[in-house]
Formats: structure tokens, C-alpha cells, sequence
């Protein structure tokens, strides 16, 4: 094997084995994504009262708690996915559709990646990056509207004496997250689209090679020098 065939395939191996690592925490970070995904699908904490609040309370995209006002806090909670019409307001609907499509997409994501046992692994990443993107897509939709059915007395997209909550800010995160992991899904596809390329040159490469040598062997009087 001459010298620049034998660096490339060291680089290719050593490039082979780094991207097995990386892919094992892309799918690692995609299932922390999607139970992040559900968890903030079926929190209710994504608004909430505060200390200027007159009772307690706290509002989630299909599912609410208020207080009696009674001094013990007991809270009264209403709301089911499967009843939108104890849902309280439209844009708390909507939210809630596009945070389940995002879900959706992330478990179907998770699904595919049997796929890299069957299918061409370039086409697989490729794949569940749309599908993360997509997912990024209906969080930011579903983050965006959802303050639409605030309806505060200081007006719309106000809380008035209410506060953010922690499934709100978990939600702004995913997108990042969805999208960082889209990147990556891209950059991992596209990256082995190349090797297979120059896997592919490698071998016809080879095979010339090879014909050269056999050549070289029946016709000697070509003069063609053998290459190793």
C-alpha cells in the first residue's frame, strides 16, 4: 500500500471512531431531550403567582391549579389534554398542540435510529436532523403564542402580578437544544456522505491500481513499473 493510501486510511479509521463516539451522545442528548420534551408538556408550572398575588396559582398549556383562598392553600386544578374545552384559553391550545407535535417529532426521531441498523447512516442523521429542526420549530411556536392567553389586566403578553416558571424557561431551553442537536445531526450526515465518497475514489483507486499490475505482469513490454 503506497504511503498516502495507508494515511489516508488511518485518518479515515481514526475519523470513523471519533464519529461512533460523537453519534453515541447525539442519541444520548435526543433521549434527555425528549424527556425534557415530555416534561414540560405535562408540567403545569409555566406560570405562576408570586408574593403580590392574592391567592395561589399556577397555569401549564392544558392543565391549571387555583387556590381557594382559604389560609391552608388548597388549590382547585382543572384541565385536560383529552378535553380541550377545559382548557381555558385559545392560545393555550395552541401551545399545547405544537409542544405535542414537538414531542412527537423527538420520540419519532428516537424511533429512527433503528434505522442505523438497516439504512445508509447518512440518510438516518439526516433524517432525524429535519426532524429536530421541525421539533425546534413547533417549540418556538408553541413558546410564542402562549403568552397570547395570558390576558393580564396590564394587557396582552403581560403577567401582571403573576411570574415565569420553571417548565416556561425548561421549553426556551429545548429550543436551543433542538436546534444544537439539528447541527449536529447535519454536520454528522454530511461528514459521512464524504467518507463514503472517498471510500468509494479509494477504491476505484485500488482497482486501477491492480490493473496496472496485471499489465505489468503479461505485457512487459509496456514498461509500467508495479507500485508496491
Amino acid at each position: 500500500m503506497l504511503p498516502s493510501q495507508e494515511a489516508s486510511k488511518i485518518y479515515h479509521d481514526n475519523y470513523m471512531r471519533n464519529s461512533r463516539a460523537i453519534g453515541v451522545l447525539w442519541a444520548i442528548f435526543t433521549i434527555c431531550f425528549a424527556i425534557v420534551n415530555v416534561v414540560v408538556l405535562i408540567e403545569p408550572y409555566w406560570i405562576g403567582d408570586s408574593v403580590n398575588t392574592p391567592q395561589a396559582g399556577y397555569f401549564g398549556l392544558f392543565h391549571h391549579c387555583v387556590g381557594t383562598g382559604s389560609p391552608n392553600r388548597e388549590l382547585t386544578c382543572v384541565g385536560s389534554f383529552s378535553d380541550f374545552a377545559s382548557i381555558p384559553s385559545g392560545a393555550f391550545k395552541a401551545a399545547s398542540v405544537f409542544v405535542l407535535l414537538s414531542m412527537l417529532l423527538t420520540l419519532s426521531c428516537i424511533a429512527c435510529m433503528a434505522l442505523f441498523f438497516f439504512c445508509n447512516t447518512s440518510t438516518v442523521y439526516k433524517t432525524c436532523a429535519w426532524m429536530q429542526l421541525l421539533c425546534g420549530v413547533c417549540l418556538v411556536l408553541g413558546c410564542m403564542i402562549f403568552p397570547d392567553g395570558w390576558d393580564a389586566e396590564t394587557g396582552k403578553y403581560s403577567l401582571g402580578d403573576c411570574s415565569v416558571r420553571w417548565a416556561y424557561m425548561l421549553a426556551i431551553m429545548g429550543i436551543l437544544n433542538a436546534l444544537f442537536l439539528s447541527f449536529l445531526a447535519f454536520v454528522l450526515g454530511n461528514r459521512q456522505t464524504d467518507f463514503y465518497l472517498d471510500d468509494l475514489q479509494m477504491d476505484n483507486k485500488d482497482f486501477a491500481v491492480s490493473r496496472i499490475e496485471v499489465r505489468d505482469r503479461r505485457e512487459p513490454r509496456y514498461g509500467v513499473q508495479r507500485l508496491h
